[in-house]
C-alpha cells in the first residue's frame, strides 16, 4: 500500500504541474469504446497481421492476456499457470515442452526475445498494453523471419492531447487482488505514461501462489518537427509457486492437487526483470526517416525444483535501426525499408542440490553446487523491404532478411577432460519473402505470400547427452505459402477474413528427455503445416441505445510429420503432436445506452495428440466466459467504471495446457496435464480523473 500511495502522489503532482489542455480525441478513460480504426499496425508495408486491443481485452479478466490472444485464429497459448505459458502459432512451438520459442517478441520496437530464442509473455501486464499485434509465420522480414512469426506489444499512451490518470482495482476468487494505477499525459510535445501494477493470488491449485509488482515508464519528447527521443523502462518482479503437471489418474481424481514432489519441496521461481530502451527518430526530409533504438535487459531468476535449485542471471544488450523512405514508381508512391538488429546476451546459470527431503517439511533447501555454466549468445539480423505498386490496386513487396547466430558455451565447474566448453557458429542464413496484394474494390482485397523462415535450437537442444555442444545440430528451416482475403459488406459492418496456408519445415528439432532434469535435441525429420483460418464479425446497430457485435474465429489444422524417425520408430504420416485439429472462439458483445456492456465468449478446443505414435489424446473441451460492466462519466473530470466477470461459467474440468511425449521416472505415471481453473469470479472498480 505504501508503494501505491507513493505512485499516486507522484502522478497527482505531475498532473498538477502540467498546463491543462483540451482533449481532442478518445482518452484512455474511454478505452472500452476504442474503435478498430484507431489501431496502428507495426508490420511493414503490406504484410498481413492481426491486431487486438481494448475491444478484445474487454472480453476477459485483466489478470492475464492468454484468453485475449487465444481469440486470434491460428494462435494458441498453452497456459499451465500465470508463470507457465507456451505460445504456438500455426503449430510452430507446439513441441517445445516449457516456455515459448521459435518466434520473435518485441516490446514496442525493442526485441525482448533472449539469445536462445525464448520469449516470456508473463513478464508483461495486460493492463499496461494498448494492443498486441501478431505476424503469423515468417513473412515479417523486419521482425526476424522466425517460423512462428512475431508478436509486438505496444504500451498504453494518451490518445490526443490530455492529462489523466486512473486506478483499476480487481478482486476475485482464489484470493485474487490486482491493482493498476496509470498516469498518461500528452501536450503535443511531451508524452508521458507511467503505470504501476500489483497482482497477487493464491491460485486454484495447491502450491500455486503468485505475486507480481511491475512499473512501466513510457515517455517521449518531440524536439522539433524532425527529431523525437523516447525512453522506455519496464520492470517486473514476481514470485510464483509451481504446482507442475499431473498424470491422467491424478488429474481425474483431483485436478486441484499439485504434483507430490513439487508440493513437498514447495517448488517456486522468482523473476526480477528490467528492460531499458532509448529511441531516437529523425526525419531527414519528407521521403526519408530513421528510427534507432538501443536497449538493455536484465533478468535475475531463481527456480527451486525438487531435483535441483537453479540460479540464473541473463544480461542482454543490443541495437535496432530502421530506415524507411518513399519514391515515385510509374507515377505511384513506392516505399522501401532497410535496417539491422544486433543482439548479444550473457547467460550465467548455477545448479545446486535441493535438500528438501532433509528440511523437516519446510520445503526447498539449497545444498552443494554441482554445476556452474556461462554462455555468450549473439545474433544479428539485417533486412530490406521494397514495396512497388504496379497499379493503384495491385502491389508487390519483396523482402530479404539475413540472420547470423553464434553460441559460446563455458563449463566453469569442471576442469580438464571433464570440461565441456565449446562454441557453435551457425552459418548466415538468407530468408527471402514475397507479398502480393490486390484491391478488388474498396471493400475487398486478396493477398498472397511466399516466405522462408528459420528457428534456432534452444540451449538444451544444442547440447549432447554428455553436456557438450552438439556440432551436428542444425537450424530448422521452412517455407510458408499463404493466400488470404479481407471482405467488408453492408456498409463495412460485416467483416470476413480468410487465410489458408502451408508451411513445410525441415530439420525438425526434437527434444528428448533423458532424465527428470535433462533434455537434448536432434534433427529428426520434416513436418507439413496446413491450415485454414476464418474470422467473422458484425456491427449490428439495433437502435441508438442498443448495439450487438457477434464474432466467430475458427482454426482448422492439418499438421503432420512428413518424414520423422525417432529412436528407430517411424512416425511419418502421423499428426503433429501438441496441435489441436480444430479451435473455435465465438462471442457476443452487447452495448446498451453507451454506458453498459455485456460480453460473453465461448472457446472450443478439440483433442490434442500427446505422443508421436498418436496412441494418447487429450479430451476436447468448451469453456464459456462472461463479463459485464458499466462505465459512466460522472462529471467533466471524473469517470467511474464497474465490472463483474465469470470464468469457466459451467465449471468444466479440462486441461488448459498439456505436455507431449513425457515419461514417468522412478515408476511414476507420465505427467501430461495442467488443469484449467474451476469456475471463478472477479470484480473491478475503476476510477479515472482527467484535467
Amino acid at each position: 500500500m505504501r508503494r501505491l500511495l507513493l505512485i499516486f502522489l507522484f502522478c497527482a503532482a505531475m498532473a498538477q504541474a502540467q498546463n491543462p489542455v483540451q482533449n481532442d480525441s478518445i482518452t484512455q478513460l474511454d478505452e472500452v469504446i476504442l474503435l478498430d480504426a484507431l489501431k496502428k499496425k507495426n508490420a511493414t508495408g503490406i504484410v498481413p497481421s492481426e491486431v487486438i486491443s481494448a475491444k478484445v481485452f474487454q472480453n476477459y479478466s485483466p489478470v492475464s492476456m492468454v484468453n485475449a490472444m487465444n481469440q486470434i485464429p491460428g494462435v494458441y497459448i498453452f497456459s499451465g499457470a500465470l508463470n507457465t505459458n507456451r505460445i504456438t502459432i500455426r503449430g510452430i512451438g507446439a513441441r517445445t515442452l516449457f516456455g515459448t520459442d521459435k518466434l520473435r517478441m518485441y516490446y514496442e520496437d525493442i526485441p525482448v526475445t533472449d539469445g536462445s530464442g525464448f520469449s516470456t509473455i508473463e513478464a508483461y501486464d495486460l493492463e499496461n498494453l494498448s494492443q498486441i499485434e501478431v505476424i503469423k509465420g515468417p513473412k515479417g522480414t523486419a521482425f526476424g523471419a522466425n517460423l512462428g512469426g512475431a508478436i509486438i506489444l505496444n504500451p498504453k499512451e494518451a490518445l490526443g492531447r490530455s492529462t489523466n490518470f486512473s486506478n483499476n482495482f480487481t478482486v476475485g476468487s482464489f484470493g485474487l487482488l490486482k491493482n493498476n494505477l496509470s498516469f498518461n499525459h500528452f501536450d503535443g510535445k511531451l508524452r508521458l505514461g507511467l503505470q504501476y501494477g500489483h497482482l497477487e493470488t493464491d491460485g486454484y491449485r495447491q502450491n500455486s501462489n503468485f505475486e507480481r509488482d511491475g512499473l512501466l515508464l513510457n515517455t517521449s519528447y518531440q524536439i522539433d518537427s524532425k527529431n523525437k527521443i523516447s525512453l522506455l523502462v519496464n520492470h517486473i518482479d514476481f514470485t510464483a509457486q509451481i504446482p507442475s503437471s499431473l498424470g491422467a489418474t491424478a488429474f481425474a481424481e483431483d485436478p486441484q492437487q499439485a504434483t507430490f514432489t513439487w508440493r513437498a519441496s514447495q517448488g517456486f521461481e522468482t523473476n526480477n526483470y528490467t528492460l531499458v530502451g532509448l529511441n531516437y527518430s529523425h526525419r531527414f526530409n519528407d521521403k526519408l526517416e530513421n528510427s534507432t533504438s538501443i536497449f538493455y535487459t536484465y533478468l535475475d531468476k531463481d527456480e527451486a525444483r525438487p531435483f535441483g535449485i537453479l540460479d540464473e542471471i541473463t544480461k542482454g544488450f543490443g541495437l535496432r535501426t530502421l530506415f524507411s523512405g518513399e519514391f515515385n514508381f510509374l507515377e505511384l508512391a513506392a516505399s522501401y525499408t532497410f535496417g539491422g538488429e544486433l543482439f548479444k546476451d550473457e547467460y550465467d546459470w548455477d545448479e545446486f542440490q535441493n535438500l528438501w527431503e532433509n528440511n523437516n517439511g519446510n520445503g526447498s533447501l539449497k545444498g552443494n553446487q554441482f554445476a556452474r555454466n556461462k554462455e555468450f549468445r549473439s545474433q544479428w539480423n539485417t533486412f530490406g523491404i521494397l514495396l512497388i505498386p504496379l497499379s493503384e490496386k495491385f502491389s508487390t513487396q519483396f523482402g530479404l532478411s539475413i540472420n547470423k547466430t553464434q553460441y559460446d558455451y563455458r563449463d566453469l565447474f569442471n576442469s580438464g577432460a571433464e570440461n565441456k566448453s565449446a562454441e557453435r557458429n551457425f552459418k548466415a542464413i538468407a530468408l527471402p519473402s514475397l507479398n502480393i496484394d490486390y484491391d478488388i474494390s474498396e471493400n475487398h482485397k486478396i493477398y498472397a505470400n511466399i516466405s522462408r523462415g528459420f528457428s534456432n535450437p534452444t540451449l538444451e537442444e544444442t547440447l549432447t547427452p554428455d553436456g557438450a555442444i552438439n556440432p551436428d545440430i542444425a537450424q530448422e528451416t521452412g517455407t510458408n505459402y499463404e493466400l488470404g482475403t479481407t471482405l467488408y459488406l453492408n456498409e463495412r459492418r460485416f467483416l470476413f477474413n480468410l487465410s489458408i496456408y502451408q508451411m513445410n519445415v525441415k530439420n525438425l528439432l526434437v527434444g528428448e528427455r533423458i532424465n527428470e532434469d535433462r533434455f537434448v535435441g536432434n534433427n529428426a525429420g520434416k513436418t507439413r503445416h496446413r491450415g485454414l483460418e476464418v474470422g467473422l464479425s458484425y456491427n449490428w446497430n439495433i437502435s441508438k441505445n442498443l448495439q450487438l457485435f457477434p464474432f466467430v474465429n475458427y482454426t482448422l489444422t492439418d499438421h503432420s510429420f512428413v518424414a520423422f524417425i525417432d529412436e528407430d520408430q517411424d512416425f511419418s504420416g502421423n499428426p503433429l503432436t501438441g496441435v489441436p485439429k480444430q479451435r473455435r472462439t465465438s462471442g457476443v458483445q452487447l452495448r446498451l445506452f453507451e454506458n453498459f456492456y455485456w460480453n460473453t465468449t465461448h472457446q472450443h478446443v478439440s483433442e490434442i495428440p500427446l505422443t508421436n505414435a498418436t496412441d494418447l489424446y487429450s479430451e476436447p473441451f468448451s469453456v464459456f466466459n462472461s463479463r459485464l460492466g458499466y462505465l459512466k462519466k460522472i462529471s467533466d473530470h471524473f469517470t467511474l467504471g464497474l465490472d463483474f466477470g465469470i470464468n469457466n461459467l459451467f465449471d468444466k474440468v479440462y486441461a488448459q495446457s498439456v505436455l507431449i511425449n513425457t515419461q514417468g521416472f522412478g515408476g511414476r505415471e507420465p505427467r501430461y496435464f495442467y488443469p484449467g481453473d474451476e469456475r471463478n469470479y472477479y470484480g473491478s472498480l475503476r476510477l479515472g480523473y482527467q484535467l
